[in-house]
């Protein structure tokens, strides 16, 4: 398939270079920082440009790699009537594109991506289309970079965006605030890695609930008030250490 990306992000280079792994040809790259698509178009061998007026017209599929308030600055200069464009966004409507395509759709990537990585992660596709045709053709194609491919409307995308920022964002800010912590206080955060990694491993077989453990869950009153006579200086970190106790004993 040939595919023009129209960003330069993180979201724009690891697809470009899923769908270059796959086969596909990105035939061409827009971007507003000329150096930036440079940059993302010699690592995918294809041209690059940042005027509208000569972006290629004749690509299967356009996808707009680009932040959720850039979409619609995007389709005031974007008109391609007889293609296919998609949006990668989780918050926003497939109906943003209706105007700019007869076939547009949604290929949201369900995963946190840095273009700095080196290596590809896996990465569920979400999936939303404006006719059955235009949907099998983004299915065939997210099977070609994916191992799971899943269809969701507006509702359904928006759902489990909310769900990914409190497992991504959410937990990784804690991650930052115990660092923080570790480092005020003079101790080695490194030395947690091996917890978190068996944290996170331990969802491949068990439900979170499942493995929940600590001294909420046991109603360990005493060394919660330690804690919290420990995280005095931190008020911050006090409050959401109070917060997530009670909701860890609440729930069970």
């Amino acid at each position: 398939m040939e595919i023009v990306i129209i960003g330069t992000g993180n979201t724009a280079t690891i697809l470009g270079r899923k769908l270059k792994a796959a086969g596909h040809v990105v035939v061409q790259v827009f971007g507003r920082d000329t150096t930036a698509a440079s940059k993302l178009a010699y690592e995918l061998n294809t041209e690059s440009t940042n005027y509208w007026n000569v972006v290629y017209r004749n690509a299967d599929l356009y996808i707009l790699a680009v932040s959720d308030i850039a979409i619609k600055e995007i389709l005031e200069e974007l008109r391609l009537p007889d293609k296919t464009i998609v949006h990668t966004a989780a918050s926003v409507s497939k109906n943003i594109l209706k105007n700019a395509a007869t076939h547009f759709g949604v290929f949201y990537p369900l995963q946190s991506l840095k273009k700095e990585s080196t290596h590809l992660p896996d990465i569920p596709i979400i999936i939303d289309a404006s006719d059955e045709s235009t949907l099998k053709e983004l299915e065939i194609l997210a099977q070609s970079i994916s191992d799971t491919v899943v269809e969701a409307d507006d509702e359904q995308r928006m759902k489990l965006h909310l769900s990914a920022v409190i497992v991504n964002n959410f937990v990784n800010h804690l991650y930052a605030l115990a660092e923080s912590y570790c480092n005020s206080e003079g101790i080695d955060f490194t030395l947690l890695l091996p917890l978190i990694k068996e944290t996170a491993e331990r969802l491949d077989y068990i439900s979170p609930a499942q493995s929940q453990t600590g001294p909420a869950l046991r109603n360990d009153t005493d060394t919660i008030k330690k804690h919290l006579e420990m995280l005095k200086k931190y008020p911050h970190l006090k409050k959401i250490y109070e917060t997530f106790t009670e909701s860890i004993f609440t729930t069970h």
